[in-house]
């Protein structure tokens, strides 16, 4: 981990570059940024050596400790324009973080490359869903309640702890099935990152707790100088994302979120190969 001072300050540039991108995405899409932090860490991370059995599981644990103030203020954001639904989040509050805390077990145990192919593929079926959005698509026009609802909670926060995000990428995409606006979808899933992130980094401490392949500064799989550098600058960008997701029309937002979900999918895919 000792590098050159011009390497300390390249890697300082481009984390705190990613979290200005995260907080943008956080408020646009309602997904925390963690769809685009965990691929910037993962690529960090290895510039800087640390070994493959710990980079992605760090990256994703990171991400959900960035996610925290990010989805707080991106939420608050929202609630103050009236765009969540807060029946539905209310009705998450039990099922989401269960979810949250099997996802944090499994993360002890499941390798790097297996919450890599878990981001690619999810993030792959998010983005043509989005991209070629038909009408024909949608489940129903009401979303359903218990056990359905509950059910679809506890995933959500199951794959989005394995994936490092805040939930927006399989929220929007529940809620839009279903007839929901896209603009509702993404306001309320910035309330579902809530439910994710605090008990999804604190799991993910928990789950890489002691390992000796861990980077300095780092508690379990959340290394805290990524942390430290990206909150500040995620925090004051976040709202002007959600006035750029009110700004735009539905389908615009549709294909701009499609868009970035098979780009950031592909480049999972081909660290697999």
């Amino acid at each position: 981990m000792e590098l050159p001072a011009g390497e300390v300050a390249a890697f300082a540039l481009a984390v705190t570059a990613s979290g200005a991108v995260a907080g943008l995405m956080a408020g646009i899409f309602g997904i925390g940024g963690g769809a685009i932090l965990v691929p910037v860490f993962y690529q960090v991370f290895g510039l800087l050596g640390v070994d493959d059995l710990v980079r992605m599981h760090l990256s994703v644990g990171s991400s959900l400790a960035i996610i925290v103030p990010t989805s707080l203020r991106s939420c608050r954001a929202h609630v103050l324009r009236g765009a969540v639904d807060m029946k539905l989040l209310r009705s998450f509050v039990v099922a989401v973080p269960a979810g949250v805390v099997a996802a944090s077990l499994t993360a002890a145990f499941i390798s790097s490359a297996g919450l890599r192919a878990v981001f690619a593929v999810i993030l792959f079926l998010v983005g043509l869903k989005l991209l070629f959005n038909r009408r024909g698509w949608r489940i129903g026009d009401t979303i359903p309640g218990n056990p359905v609802r509950s059910l679809v909670g506890f995933f959500i926060g199951y794959l989005s702890t394995l994936m490092g995000i805040g939930g927006g990428i399989l929220n929007n995409t529940f809620m839009t099935l279903f007839g929901r606006p896209i603009h509702q979808a993404v306001a309320t899933s910035s309330g579902v990152g809530v439910l994710i992130s605090v008990p999804g980094f604190l799991g993910y401490i928990w789950a890489g707790w002691g390992l000796p392949q861990l980077p300095v500064a780092s508690t379990g799989y959340v290394n805290w100088i990524a942390v430290i550098l990206v909150i500040p600058v995620t925090l004051l960008v976040a709202p002007l994302g959600v006035r750029i997701a009110h700004a735009l029309n539905k389908r615009h937002l549709e294909i701009a979120f499609g868009l970035f979900a098979l780009f950031v999918s592909a480049r999972f895919a081909w660290s697999l190969l």
